[in-house]
């Protein structure tokens, strides 16, 4: 270019550009014109691309003070280690943009501070100007020798921002003077200085955006990288081959690598699979992904990060010494040095998928050489740390992906194999099938008083398919027979044999609900399918119950509690259900039409979740209101649905509303249940269970009992009776029943106990029979005079026993025995007022001995009571002849006589002695013996 013609970028003095005139011939003096100044200044205000910002600064300094050529350096690196970096180098007003740009990078090199002129410059602060360079002791020939072109006159100043702070350095070259080139003076030095005041806050300004620019180009990559994380989870190989090309973009490499720790080898870190990238990031794609060998130098640097969960850091391998992360780290890199002699710089960093926890690494990113032959700065350690965040990330939910596939792989084989296992045996199918099932009369299953007891097993499948066939569902719905009979049978099979929560549990449920609809008439507001869907729900209701309530597995934390937050024992007992249906053989919904099969599957779940009491709970109140207020149309959906919820309550707490007997007996299978459960709070949890689940309150039963009775099963009876009035017999048995309980909470009250404690720990199935808790009047007899001298043995009322015995067929037959001897070893008589009249006999002592060896007690007992019953010879004869029975085995025989004879006290010392507390309190309270009464509470 001709002297005298300023030569700009196009875009930023495209107006200055002009001929010089001969009154302009000087361009230094023209250089104070203040007008010139300002617009160049205004030409760098508003660039924010550096590299286009030091370009025109460097040309407008060259205008400016007549230079031939320019230089620029930026400080860069860490505090500790801070050098200078030509961003361009000898521009003129001649240079290009581009051209400059690619000649700096490619001869790019470092200057530590404090070396050559632009080094000590830039850590001094101060200017430096010399008219000749090479004999300037500060000055480095290595840009003259790089560019070829030899630096005689120099200005070299620092630029700095408004706080201070250096950020580079620029130098003026061979100052150009009619074809000659100069020295600098004075004045060049200060426009000069003042220029680049303006150039450093431009430069701190394009340095601010150049940062803020590449954080957001990192945050898209990263976005597209979480992005990437989440859409690809199906393996760990794709994972981490779209991860890898995705990071490339940003992380500036030539090879990145990611190697994946075995999540099942935790006694040692043990490589599962390592990908890596070999290119630059131009290059970048899927299809350059491979898999990195897992034995490699390599490899034994990422196996020496994931021990240490520390970041290895190397900018320069040939300055790099065992002294900064010591000897171990030292021998592994100098081994990968020697087979790699290409490794330059390297960062290594564990990938944890949680950053508070040591053990929770997962991988190693890896990053080799980075581009441009820089060092690996602390944008990118932090670049890569994001990166290891995300990949930890993806990493950790991949391999819990593939855990879960495999895990419902494992359990898909688990259910398959259940299956086969819950479902009852064909050769019991078959059985079944052929087998001869009695009427519903022989059963009684439309009584409230049903009684499962007295039927075996095989006997509950029967009455089970009996409530089918009475409902005519077989044929409605059509069922094959012996889909039905493996239905039943694989029910009863996935009962667990637990005291009280079992299969006969679930039979009398059904047959409540059998007794509601047929003998209650409650069948006639329900559709076919809807009883169906009760009958099944009442068969399944319990299924697979643990012996343990909804709040044993919340306390336990069992995973049935993780699994449902709700109604967790009821959720399970459906889905077993489901489980059972869904096999084909046992499928008796088969052959339903799709939306039959939804609706019945619908009220099969919710009349099982409705044995919930909290459920019942939140819903009795609406149903007792509704049912006061006569308000009830029960073709309703709503209120039908309400109904049947309350009916599946009602049968599941039947047992408190069946005649007295049986419902003892079921108390005590309950409360050795509930015993159970509160011995494992006791042991495993370390809790102190609540009353009803303690055993050292077995005493406090009946209380608790009636309690549960007027809380929840006389209002929900009392409701179901109002509207309908066939179901009455349930509220009347329930009330019976509480005011039995009412009689046993008294003799708690007098410090008895309710319930023997050798029964209570003693499975009920083991006892051949149960005592029978019978009534207890005593009657004073008065001595009669010796006018009545004879008596009829007519007179004599013997003691029966009232208990009936059902035959094999079902038939009721009563037997009385003809005298005590009669009865069988654990019953016991009834102690009754006795019809003997009072008479008086001779004193015939002496025959009493052959009568008791006869153990005829009825006769011991008249000569006895014909004795003076104040003479001392009658209360020796009374002991004589009740000693004697009780010593032959006759102990209730020798109790009567001595309540008979009133030797009140004598009866309760000796059953005390035989260990019969309860029956002792009975007596001695039915004679009104309060001294005796109230030394048995103590």
């Amino acid at each position: 270019m001709p002297k005298g013609y300023y030569q700009g970028s196009s875009t930023s003095l495209s107006g200055l550009v002009r001929p010089i005139t001969a009154s302009e011939s000087d361009l230094h003096t023209q250089s104070e014109d203040m007008g010139l100044f300002m617009e160049l200044v205004r030409d760098i205000a508003t660039e924010l691309d550096l590299d286009t910002l030091c370009y025109k600064i460097l040309t407008n300094v060259n205008l400016l003070t007549c230079a031939d050529r320019a230089s620029l350096f930026l400080v860069e690196g860490t505090r500790d280690s801070r050098y200078l970096v030509p961003k361009l180098f000898d521009v003129s007003v001649e240079s290009d943009l581009e051209v400059s740009i690619e000649k700096a990078r490619s001869e790019l090199c470092r200057i530590p501070l404090g070396v050559g002129i632009a080094g000590q410059v830039a850590l001094s602060k101060e200017a430096v100007r010399t008219g000749d360079a090479y004999k300037d002791e500060r000055f480095s020939p290595q840009i003259d020798e790089i560019t070829g072109y030899r630096t005689q006159s120099l200005v070299c100043l620092p630029i700095c921002n408004q706080q201070g702070e250096v950020l580079g350095v620029a130098e003026i070259i061979n100052k150009i003077d009619d074809g000659n080139v100069t020295e600098f003076c004075e004045k060049d030095v200060e426009l000069f200085k003042r220029y680049l005041t303006f150039a450093g806050i431009g430069i701190q300004n394009a340095t601010l955006f150049e940062i803020s620019r590449r954080e957001f180009v990192r945050n898209q990559i990263l976005l597209n990288l979480a992005k990437c994380i989440f859409e690809e989870q199906s393996t760990l190989e794709d994972l981490l081959t779209r991860v890898i090309a995705e990071a490339s973009q940003f992380l500036e490499c030539e090879r990145c690598a990611v190697y994946v720790l075995d999540s099942n080898r935790e006694d040692e870190q043990v490589f599962q699979t390592a990908f890596q990238l070999r290119c630059f990031p131009d290059e970048a794609s899927d299809n350059n992904v491979e898999p990195a060998p897992l034995d490699s130098p390599y490899a034994n640097v990422a196996k020496y990060v994931a021990n240490t969960t520390e970041i290895l850091r190397i900018n320069d391998l040939s300055k790099w010494s065992e002294y900064e992360f010591g000897s171990t780290a030292y021998e592994i890199v100098s081994h990968l040095a020697k087979t790699d002699p290409s490794l330059r710089s390297l960062v290594a960093l564990p990938i944890c998928h949680r950053e508070e926890e040591k053990n929770s690494v997962v991988g190693v990113a890896l990053l080799v050489n980075k581009n441009g032959y820089d060092p690996f700065s602390e944008d990118d350690v932090q670049a890569l740390e994001a990166f290891s965040i995300f990949c930890g990330l993806g990493i950790h939910n991949t391999v819990m992906y593939e855990n879960v596939c495999k895990l419902m792989a494992k359990q898909k084989v688990a259910l398959e194999l259940l299956s086969f296992h819950a479902m009852a045996a064909d050769d019991d199918v078959k059985k079944l099938k052929k087998a001869h099932i009695p009427s519903g009369k022989y059963f009684e299953i439309n009584s409230y008083a049903f009684n499962d007891f007295q039927y075996s097993d095989e006997e509950t499948c029967y009455a089970t398919i009996r409530m089918f066939m009475d409902f005519d569902l077989i044929n409605k719905f059509q069922i094959p027979y012996d889909v039905l009979c493996c239905w039943v049978l694989s029910v009863k099979k996935n009962y667990r044999p637990v005291k009280y929560h079992n299969w006969r549990h679930a039979l009398n449920v059904a047959q409540t609900m059998f007794a509601l609809l047929k003998t209650g008439k409650m069948e006639r507001f329900m559709h076919d399918i809807e009883i169906l869907g009760l009958l099944i729900a009442c068969l399944s209701h319990d299924l697979d119950h643990r012996g343990t309530n909804n709040a044993f597995q919340t306390k336990a934390m069992t995973p049935l509690a993780t699994l449902y937050s709700t109604s967790t024992m009821e959720h399970h007992h459906f889905n077993q259900c489901a489980m059972i249906l869904s096999q084909d053989a046992a499928n008796i919904l088969k052959n339903l039409s799709p939306s039959n099969y939804r609706l019945a599957m619908s009220k099969i779940e919710h009349a099982i979740l409705a044995t919930d009491l909290a459920i019942y709970f939140k819903k009795k109140s609406k149903f007792i209101e509704m049912v006061e207020n006569g308000e009830w149309d029960w073709q309703d959906p709503d209120n039908k649905e309400l109904l049947c919820a309350m009916m599946m309550t009602a049968c599941d707490l039947s047992a408190i509303a069946k005649p007295w007997e049986i419902q003892h007996r079921v108390a005590k299978l309950v409360a050795k249940e509930f015993f159970d459960q509160g011995d494992i709070e006791k042991l495993q949890l370390n809790s102190q269970p609540i009353d009803m689940l303690n055993r050292d309150k077995k005493d406090d039963l009946p209380k608790m009992q009636i309690g549960f009775i007027d809380a929840i099963c006389l209002p929900l009876y009392k409701a179901l009776s109002e509207s309908f009035p066939w179901v009455k017999p349930l509220y009347q048995h329930c009330a019976e029943n509480r005011e039995n309980w009412m009689k046993l909470a008294e003799l708690v009250d007098m410090g008895l106990t309710w319930i023997d404690h050798d029964t209570i720990d003693k499975p009920i199935e083991s006892r051949s029979s149960e005592l029978t808790q019978l009534p207890l009047v005593v009657t004073e007899l008065k001595p009669r005079t010796t006018s009545e001298s004879s008596i009829n043995k007519s007179q004599l009322q013997l003691p029966e026993n009232d208990r009936s015995r059902r035959s094999k067929h079902g038939s009721k037959s009563s037997s009385a025995p003809s005298s005590p001897n009669d009865l069988s070893e654990n019953e016991e008589p009834e102690i009754r007022p006795s019809s003997l009249r009072s008479f008086s006999l001779s004193n015939q002592h002496p025959a009493l001995k052959p009568l008791i060896k006869k153990s005829n007690s009825k006769i011991a007992c008249l000569i006895s009571l014909a004795e003076d019953r104040t003479s001392e010879k009658f209360s020796s004869t009374i002991k004589l002849v009740a000693t004697s029975l009780m010593t032959g085995g006759k102990l209730w025989e020798g109790i009567e006589l001595l309540v008979l004879a009133g030797r009140t006290s004598d009866a309760c010392n000796n059953l005390q002695s035989s260990g019969k507390w309860p029956e002792s309190a009975r007596i001695a309270r039915a004679s009104l013996d309060k001294e005796r009464t109230t030394e048995l509470m103590r």
